[in-house]
């Protein structure tokens, strides 16, 4: 498989192609942006709110928590990009590894 040059040759191509791509790129960050600080206003409501109970808020928190983390590392951190395989790679390895270190000491203490 051969590689496409973005090059055409022609300057105005060239420039009109990349203001098409920055400007939706940037419709991203603008929507995943809006949609962090909703959720953010959601997480508040749920606390703020006397009718939920600590065990419904804080897994209700934490699922907010990981939405958002997944909205900043594919807009934000551009991980959606073509390229960042590695580094994804290494992300999520140390997830994983964070997580069996987590349920790893959780099993110790309660067993």
């Amino acid at each position: 498989m051969t590689n496409q040059q973005l090059n055409s040759g022609n300057p105005s191509v060239d420039i009109e192609y990349r203001r098409r791509k920055n400007a939706e790129e940037m419709r991203y960050q603008v929507v995943s942006f809006s949609l962090m600080i909703f959720l953010t206003l959601i997480a508040f409501a749920s606390v703020a709110m006397k009718g939920f109970t600590s065990w419904f808020t804080v897994p209700f928190i934490l699922l907010l928590a990981v939405v958002q983390v997944v909205f900043q590392l594919f807009y934000f951190m551009h991980m959606s990009h073509k390229g960042h395989e590695a580094p994804q790679l290494f992300l999520f390895s140390g997830v994983l590894v964070a997580m069996l270190t987590v349920l790893t000491f959780v099993t110790i203490i309660w067993w």
